[in-house]
């Protein structure tokens, strides 16, 4: 082994190869990835479980109902069109407001209704999606995040991301939309991702394009020390989500609107690993004391209690 790998090893720091091979294979099986790689089957899913998402206003599956889509959100000034199959914040579209038969963006410019019919017949076609198989694009509302995040985002909502393994929350982060990233909080298009203490809520060091950052980069201000409001019911929520899907392995994306408060997003069967530099900690040791100490974990919540002794 050399010297890099062992010090990684010696972290505790997983990579994708064993991510893949001991953990999204052993513990998710492919015949239920459906149930997370589909987002509108995700958001089925969990409304029949009693857990809150923001809410969908129109399913737009053919497209022969391209064209009426604009009668159909006509009583929304805000909304989110984005394609049901897609991964990495591809496709989805923000919709600020109006001005006459126009649409705004979150980035403030405007989009004929001729555009944005043409973007949900690319999402239609599965230009987004995951294989590049056709799709469906969802309409649903879009969330008003809570004002705990003001000081450190720009223009879109933050997301938080809780990997899950085995029903016990191992790791989080916070994931702040930036200028560079036009609103989404998505690492790969240049969203910064602050760790977040498992114990307690808080918010740790970040990580921004692979670098370790203290600052959001537009707005300047600190990102650590940030208590997450609510903390403990995060946990359980996305500590249920192993029972909602039955994976084992995976990462649980809630938002937090200042007036329905936690909303689950999506759910992702194979979560990127760049939040342990946000978290300056390594996912695999966790997950191994997960494993030796499973048979004692039976519910949400001495899932809950294990996570916040031991993270």
């Amino acid at each position: 082994m050399n010297p890099l790998a062992k010090r990684l090893h010696d972290m505790g720091i997983l990579g994708i190869n064993r991510r893949n091979a001991e953990y999204t294979l052993r513990y998710n099986p492919r015949r239920l990835y459906p149930l997370v790689d589909d987002k509108l089957r995700t958001k089925e899913l969990a409304l029949r479980a009693g857990i809150a998402v923001p809410e969908l206003y129109v399913v737009v599956e053919i497209e022969k109902q391209v064209r009426n889509l604009h009668d159909r959100v006509r009583a929304h000034s805000e909304f989110v069109i984005k394609p049901a199959r897609g991964s990495g914040g591809d496709g989805i579209l923000v919709i600020v407001g109006r001005a006459k038969n126009l649409y705004r963006i979150i980035n403030g410019t405007l989009m004929t209704e001729q555009d944005l019919e043409l973007h949900v017949s690319n999402i239609l076609s599965g230009i987004y999606s995951l294989g590049g198989e056709q799709d469906r694009a969802i309409v649903e509302s879009r969330v008003q995040f809570d004002p705990i995040f003001e000081t450190i985002c720009y223009q879109g909502v933050p997301d938080i991301r809780i990997i899950v393994f085995l029903g016990v929350p191992v790791m989080s982060m916070v994931r702040l939309p930036t200028r560079m990233s036009e609103g989404r909080a998505n690492l790969h298009q240049g969203a910064i991702g602050a760790g977040i203490e498992v114990r307690s809520g808080t918010t740790l060091t970040a990580v921004w394009r692979n670098n370790v950052v203290g600052e959001h980069p537009d707005t300047g201000v600190e990102v650590k020390g940030i208590s997450i409001p609510g903390w403990d019911n995060l946990l359980a929520l996305a500590a249920g989500c192993y029972e909602l899907t039955g994976l084992g392995y995976q990462g649980v994306d809630i938002v937090l609107d200042k007036d329905r408060g936690p909303l689950v997003l999506e759910l992702n069967a194979r979560p990127g690993l760049n939040i342990q530099i946000a978290n300056q900690a390594g996912l695999f040791s966790r997950l191994k004391m997960v494993e030796h100490h499973i048979d004692a974990l039976s519910d949400v919540e001495s899932r809950v209690d294990f996570a916040k002794k031991h993270f």
